[in-house]
């Protein structure tokens, strides 16, 4: 078994840019990678799709999904599912949101 503490890898999170979200890969198998996303006021990940399943846990603060019906507000607790091929996206509004997002299968390589 393995565990991790997402909250404390949100927190070690690097950012490639200072306008871009801070991200840290936690888990990455064949079956499932499993990413934390730290996205600070007005930063967001546009949205694109994946050929996995993608379940976003939002671990605190609070923001938008996007999805193919549009943004709907979320806040710590939510888990949002999307199919694959799902258009999916997601922006800080007035916090700081920090989610887990578990892709599975992971995704083949680019």
């Amino acid at each position: 078994m393995k565990t991790y503490d997402p909250a404390a890898d949100a927190r070690d999170a690097a950012a490639g840019r200072p306008d871009r979200p801070a991200t840290a890969l936690v888990h990455d198998a064949p079956g499932a990678r499993l990413v934390v996303f730290r996205i600070a006021p007005g930063q967001a990940v546009a949205v694109h799709t994946s050929p996995s399943t993608v379940v976003m846990h939002v671990l605190s603060g609070s923001g938008l999904l996007s999805g193919a019906e549009g943004e709907r507000e979320v806040g710590a607790g939510t888990v949002a599912v999307y199919e694959p091929g799902e258009p999916h996206g997601m922006r800080a509004a007035a916090t700081e949101m920090v989610l887990l997002a578990a892709i599975t299968p992971r995704p083949p390589s680019r």
